[in-house]
């Protein structure tokens, strides 16, 4: 695992306003600065983006935003082209969280869409997967994660070559925003099922390369646990990112 630095990312979904934005992230960069940690990175709300980023330019915490649209531009009433992303900083998105797919009806073909073009722009995705309630009790994981994986990256299978950038997030449903974490061992299992399948569409160096987050009520109390798992490579974090204690409370975890 040395060859993949974790990551801590903070989704901040339609949370606070812009100068508690703007507070928050100075807090990060003040506190981070000079400090050997994970990768951080922050997806703010759209509106937010050109602010934060001219607050935490040069610190090496990255800007991420939270969706963008899979063409350049065009008749797209409410949407954001990566081109648009990449003006105010952006170096990665996340795509294909489970509220965009459950919330807003999105689509493994519109998903695989998005991701293809973020590469295209070099934008770097971090793809969401996993599985509801109903379908872990089912026994359904497994399956669905595969189906997700399958067709949330046919048009990278199709080219048989797994961009080394490509950044997974596995969020089991029923865990997103409820206080109910996946054990430490649950979480690990689906990683490194992900991880198995990675090796058998894509070879085995790029299952080692990739880096894997865990999503789904990450708090300070147990991001150590998490981490000590082998295929844990970082963590997607909502609701606990948008304080700062908090969210540099994971940040600074030790196993």
């Amino acid at each position: 695992m040395d060859q993949r630095k974790p990551l801590i990312a903070g989704n901040w979904k339609m949370n606070l306003s812009i100068p508690e934005g703007i507070t928050l992230a100075r807090t990060l960069r003040e506190e981070l600065q000079g400090i050997n940690t994970p990768n951080v990175l922050v997806a703010p709300p759209f509106t937010f983006l050109s602010s934060l980023w001219e607050i935490i330019k040069g610190s090496g915490i990255l800007l991420g935003a939270q969706n963008m649209h899979w063409e350049d531009f065009g008749a797209f009433t409410g949407e954001i082209s990566g081109k648009m992303l990449m003006e105010v900083g952006c170096t990665h998105v996340i795509l294909g969280h489970s509220e965009r797919r459950h919330v807003f009806r999105e689509t493994d073909d519109m998903i695989d869409k998005k991701v293809k073009k973020a590469f295209e722009l070099g934008l770097t995705p971090i793809l969401c997967i996993g599985e509801t309630l109903e379908e872990r009790e089912a026994g359904k994981t497994f399956h669905i994660l595969e189906k997700q994986l399958s067709c949330s990256l046919a048009t990278i299978i199709e080219k048989a070559s797994l961009p080394n950038d490509l950044i997974l997030a596995y969020e089991p449903v029923w865990a997103i925003g409820t206080g109910r974490t996946a054990t430490p061992q649950q979480a690990q299992e689906a990683h490194k099922f992900v991880r198995e399948w990675i090796e058998e569409n894509f070879g085995e160096k790029s299952a080692q390369d990739i880096r894997i987050l865990y999503g789904g009520s990450v708090k300070p109390d147990n991001i150590a646990s998490l981490m000590a798992m082998p295929d844990i490579d970082g963590a997607l974090v909502g609701g606990a990112s948008l304080k700062a204690e908090s969210f540099l409370g994971i940040i600074r975890y030790e196993v």
